[in-house]
Protein backbone atom coordinates (compact mmCIF):
# COMPACT_ATOMS: atom_id res chain seq x y z
CA UNK A 1 0.00 0.00 0.00
CA UNK A 2 1.30 3.43 -0.97
CA UNK A 3 0.35 6.06 1.53
CA UNK A 4 1.08 9.53 1.40
CA UNK A 5 0.95 12.54 4.41
CA UNK A 6 0.93 15.95 3.71
CA UNK A 7 2.57 17.95 6.49
CA UNK A 8 2.54 21.07 7.31
CA UNK A 9 5.18 23.34 9.45
CA UNK A 10 3.27 25.25 12.00
CA UNK A 11 4.07 27.60 15.29
CA UNK A 12 4.18 25.35 18.53
CA UNK A 13 0.81 26.26 20.15
CA UNK A 14 2.67 27.22 23.00
CA UNK A 15 4.08 29.74 21.21
CA UNK A 16 2.90 33.66 22.35
CA UNK A 17 1.79 34.99 18.99
CA UNK A 18 3.17 38.97 18.38
CA UNK A 19 2.55 41.18 15.23
CA UNK A 20 4.79 44.20 14.29
CA UNK A 21 3.23 46.17 11.45
CA UNK A 22 0.56 43.77 10.75
CA UNK A 23 3.27 40.62 9.96
CA UNK A 24 3.54 38.11 12.25
CA UNK A 25 6.59 37.75 13.95
CA UNK A 26 8.29 34.10 13.66
CA UNK A 27 12.01 34.87 13.96
CA UNK A 28 12.68 33.81 17.94
CA UNK A 29 9.24 30.69 17.57
CA UNK A 30 9.53 27.35 17.53
CA UNK A 31 7.58 25.26 15.37
CA UNK A 32 6.41 21.81 15.10
CA UNK A 33 4.68 19.71 12.71
CA UNK A 34 1.05 20.67 12.71
CA UNK A 35 -0.62 18.21 15.47
CA UNK A 36 -3.18 17.17 13.15
CA UNK A 37 -0.89 16.15 10.73
CA UNK A 38 0.75 13.97 13.76
CA UNK A 39 -2.43 11.93 13.44
CA UNK A 40 -2.06 11.30 9.93
CA UNK A 41 1.13 9.61 10.68
CA UNK A 42 0.80 7.63 12.88
CA UNK A 43 -2.40 6.18 11.38
CA UNK A 44 -0.15 5.67 7.98
CA UNK A 45 2.23 4.16 10.04
CA UNK A 46 -0.22 1.78 11.27
CA UNK A 47 -1.81 1.17 8.08
CA UNK A 48 1.65 0.17 6.40
CA UNK A 49 2.53 -1.96 9.53
CA UNK A 50 -1.38 -3.88 9.35
CA UNK A 51 -1.24 -4.21 5.15
CA UNK A 52 2.53 -3.51 3.98
CA UNK A 53 3.88 -0.88 1.92
CA UNK A 54 5.27 2.34 2.40
CA UNK A 55 4.81 5.68 3.78
CA UNK A 56 5.67 9.04 2.25
CA UNK A 57 5.14 12.50 3.98
CA UNK A 58 5.04 15.87 1.94
CA UNK A 59 5.15 18.88 2.31
CA UNK A 60 5.39 22.28 0.66
CA UNK A 61 7.52 24.84 2.50
CA UNK A 62 10.91 26.43 3.02
CA UNK A 63 14.13 24.47 3.96
CA UNK A 64 13.85 24.82 7.80
CA UNK A 65 10.99 22.47 7.27
CA UNK A 66 13.46 19.53 7.20
CA UNK A 67 13.10 19.46 10.50
CA UNK A 68 9.57 18.48 10.66
CA UNK A 69 10.10 16.02 8.11
CA UNK A 70 13.03 14.30 10.23
CA UNK A 71 10.71 14.01 13.23
CA UNK A 72 8.16 12.23 10.71
CA UNK A 73 10.95 9.72 9.65
CA UNK A 74 11.29 9.30 13.30
CA UNK A 75 8.17 8.51 14.23
CA UNK A 76 8.27 5.62 11.44
CA UNK A 77 7.64 6.95 8.06
CA UNK A 78 9.69 5.29 5.37
CA UNK A 79 10.71 8.39 3.22
CA UNK A 80 9.78 12.44 2.96
CA UNK A 81 9.71 15.22 0.35
CA UNK A 82 10.19 18.69 0.35
CA UNK A 83 9.02 20.66 -1.90
CA UNK A 84 10.34 23.81 -1.32
CA UNK A 85 9.22 27.03 -2.49
CA UNK A 86 11.37 29.46 0.32
CA UNK A 87 11.43 31.88 -2.54
CA UNK A 88 7.88 31.95 -3.46
CA UNK A 89 6.05 31.60 -0.21
CA UNK A 90 4.45 34.71 -0.15
CA UNK A 91 2.48 33.96 -3.33
CA UNK A 92 0.88 30.93 -2.33
CA UNK A 93 -2.41 30.41 -0.43
CA UNK A 94 -4.44 27.37 0.32
CA UNK A 95 -5.72 26.73 -3.41
CA UNK A 96 -1.75 27.33 -4.31
CA UNK A 97 -0.51 24.52 -2.06
CA UNK A 98 -2.97 22.38 -3.44
CA UNK A 99 -2.26 22.89 -6.67
CA UNK A 100 1.33 22.04 -5.69
CA UNK A 101 0.73 18.83 -4.03
CA UNK A 102 -1.46 17.40 -6.38
CA UNK A 103 0.83 18.67 -9.24
CA UNK A 104 3.38 16.19 -7.57
CA UNK A 105 1.35 13.27 -6.90
CA UNK A 106 -0.76 13.26 -10.11
CA UNK A 107 1.67 10.56 -11.57
CA UNK A 108 2.26 8.80 -8.34
CA UNK A 109 0.45 5.33 -7.77
CA UNK A 110 -0.97 6.39 -4.30
CA UNK A 111 -3.69 4.21 -2.47
CA UNK A 112 -4.14 6.35 0.25
CA UNK A 113 -3.51 9.86 1.41
CA UNK A 114 -4.12 11.53 4.92
CA UNK A 115 -3.67 14.87 5.87
CA UNK A 116 -4.92 16.95 9.35
CA UNK A 117 -8.04 18.14 9.33
CA UNK A 118 -7.10 21.40 9.51
CA UNK A 119 -3.92 23.03 10.70
CA UNK A 120 -3.54 25.06 13.65
CA UNK A 121 -2.77 28.45 12.40
CA UNK A 122 -4.82 29.01 9.68
CA UNK A 123 -7.14 26.77 10.69
CA UNK A 124 -8.95 26.76 7.05
CA UNK A 125 -9.64 22.91 6.40
CA UNK A 126 -9.06 22.89 2.79
CA UNK A 127 -5.93 21.52 1.85
CA UNK A 128 -6.97 17.77 1.97
CA UNK A 129 -10.54 18.27 -0.11
CA UNK A 130 -8.57 20.58 -2.44
CA UNK A 131 -5.99 17.75 -3.24
CA UNK A 132 -9.19 15.43 -3.77
CA UNK A 133 -10.72 17.55 -5.78
CA UNK A 134 -7.90 18.25 -7.94
CA UNK A 135 -7.13 14.55 -8.22
CA UNK A 136 -10.65 13.38 -8.44
CA UNK A 137 -10.71 11.26 -5.79
CA UNK A 138 -13.19 10.91 -3.21
CA UNK A 139 -12.24 12.31 0.41
CA UNK A 140 -14.14 11.98 3.96
CA UNK A 141 -13.15 14.47 7.01
CA UNK A 142 -13.00 14.29 10.33
CA UNK A 143 -12.03 10.63 10.67
CA UNK A 144 -11.76 9.12 13.88
CA UNK A 145 -11.75 5.06 12.50
CA UNK A 146 -10.11 3.32 9.96
CA UNK A 147 -10.90 0.00 9.01
CA UNK A 148 -9.65 -1.63 5.20
CA UNK A 149 -9.91 -4.75 3.81
CA UNK A 150 -8.14 -5.01 -0.07
CA UNK A 151 -9.57 -2.12 -1.51
CA UNK A 152 -12.88 -1.15 0.84
CA UNK A 153 -12.69 0.82 3.37
CA UNK A 154 -14.74 1.62 6.36
CA UNK A 155 -14.24 4.83 7.92
CA UNK A 156 -16.10 6.52 10.91
CA UNK A 157 -16.31 10.40 10.78
CA UNK A 158 -17.06 12.97 13.30
CA UNK A 159 -19.88 14.93 12.27
CA UNK A 160 -20.63 18.02 14.76
CA UNK A 161 -20.49 15.96 17.68
CA UNK A 162 -22.47 13.02 16.28
CA UNK A 163 -20.53 9.77 14.44
CA UNK A 164 -21.43 8.69 10.97
CA UNK A 165 -19.82 5.51 9.73
CA UNK A 166 -19.41 5.33 5.94
CA UNK A 167 -18.29 2.87 3.32
CA UNK A 168 -15.97 3.63 0.69
CA UNK A 169 -12.75 2.42 -2.35
CA UNK A 170 -9.42 3.08 -2.30
CA UNK A 171 -7.69 4.81 -4.04
CA UNK A 172 -9.00 7.78 -1.39
CA UNK A 173 -8.24 10.81 0.80
CA UNK A 174 -9.03 11.07 4.15
CA UNK A 175 -8.31 14.03 6.73
CA UNK A 176 -7.44 13.33 10.35
CA UNK A 177 -9.13 14.16 13.62
CA UNK A 178 -8.33 14.12 17.38
CA UNK A 179 -9.52 10.56 18.40
CA UNK A 180 -7.72 8.77 15.55
CA UNK A 181 -5.30 7.33 17.32
CA UNK A 182 -2.50 8.22 19.83
CA UNK A 183 0.79 9.92 17.68
CA UNK A 184 3.91 7.98 19.23
CA UNK A 185 6.98 9.95 20.44
CA UNK A 186 10.07 9.38 17.97
CA UNK A 187 12.67 6.69 19.83
CA UNK A 188 15.91 7.24 19.97
CA UNK A 189 16.55 4.60 17.64
CA UNK A 190 14.21 5.99 15.69
CA UNK A 191 15.53 9.32 15.45
CA UNK A 192 19.51 7.47 14.73
CA UNK A 193 17.42 6.06 11.55
CA UNK A 194 15.62 9.07 10.60
CA UNK A 195 18.91 10.08 9.73
CA UNK A 196 19.51 7.91 7.21
CA UNK A 197 16.10 7.90 5.27
CA UNK A 198 15.28 9.54 1.94
CA UNK A 199 14.99 13.26 2.01
CA UNK A 200 13.97 14.12 -1.24
CA UNK A 201 13.89 18.08 -2.04
CA UNK A 202 12.51 19.51 -5.27
CA UNK A 203 12.11 23.38 -6.28
CA UNK A 204 9.11 24.64 -7.59
CA UNK A 205 10.29 24.99 -11.08
CA UNK A 206 10.67 21.13 -11.38
CA UNK A 207 7.12 20.78 -11.59
CA UNK A 208 6.07 23.08 -14.61
CA UNK A 209 3.18 24.89 -12.75
CA UNK A 210 1.55 27.84 -15.11
CA UNK A 211 -0.83 30.16 -13.53
CA UNK A 212 -0.80 32.32 -10.12
CA UNK A 213 -0.92 30.15 -7.32
CA UNK A 214 -2.98 32.68 -5.26
CA UNK A 215 -6.47 32.84 -4.95
CA UNK A 216 -6.42 34.72 -1.59
CA UNK A 217 -5.45 38.02 -0.44
CA UNK A 218 -5.00 39.26 3.52
CA UNK A 219 -5.87 42.65 4.07
CA UNK A 220 -4.83 42.89 7.76
CA UNK A 221 -3.87 40.81 10.92
CA UNK A 222 -5.12 41.55 14.17
CA UNK A 223 -4.65 40.19 17.76
CA UNK A 224 -8.45 39.50 19.46
CA UNK A 225 -8.84 42.23 22.01
CA UNK A 226 -7.53 41.92 25.11
CA UNK A 227 -10.35 40.38 27.59
CA UNK A 228 -11.25 42.82 30.35
CA UNK A 229 -10.92 41.79 33.65
CA UNK A 230 -14.14 40.34 35.49
CA UNK A 231 -16.72 41.49 38.16
CA UNK A 232 -17.68 40.06 41.32
CA UNK A 233 -20.92 40.65 42.73
CA UNK A 234 -21.07 41.09 46.63
CA UNK A 235 -23.80 41.08 49.49
CA UNK A 236 -26.92 39.18 49.24
CA UNK A 237 -27.78 36.50 46.59
CA UNK A 238 -31.24 38.52 45.84
CA UNK A 239 -29.39 41.68 45.97
CA UNK A 240 -26.55 40.06 43.59
CA UNK A 241 -29.31 38.80 41.56
CA UNK A 242 -30.85 42.33 40.82
CA UNK A 243 -27.54 43.95 40.11
CA UNK A 244 -26.67 41.33 37.68
CA UNK A 245 -29.98 41.83 35.57
CA UNK A 246 -29.60 45.41 35.33
CA UNK A 247 -25.88 45.10 34.16
CA UNK A 248 -27.23 42.40 31.35
CA UNK A 249 -29.93 44.50 30.55
CA UNK A 250 -28.00 47.91 30.26
CA UNK A 251 -25.14 46.00 28.30
CA UNK A 252 -27.95 44.12 25.73
CA UNK A 253 -28.96 48.23 24.98
CA UNK A 254 -26.02 49.83 24.72
CA UNK A 255 -25.46 46.70 21.40
CA UNK A 256 -28.94 47.42 20.30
Amino acid sequence: MKIIVLLKRTFDTEERITLSNGIIQDSNVEFIINPYDEYAIEEAIQLRDAHGGEVTVVTVGEEEAEKQLRTALAMGADEAVLINVEEDLDDIDQYGTATILAKYLEDKEVDLILAGNVTVDGGTGQIGPRVADLLELNCITTVTKVSIDGENVEVVRDSEGDLETLQTKLPLVLTTQQGLNEPRYPSLPGIMKAKKKPLKEIELDDLDLDGSLRKTNVKNITLPPTKQAGRIFEGEISEQVKELVQTLSTKVNIQQ
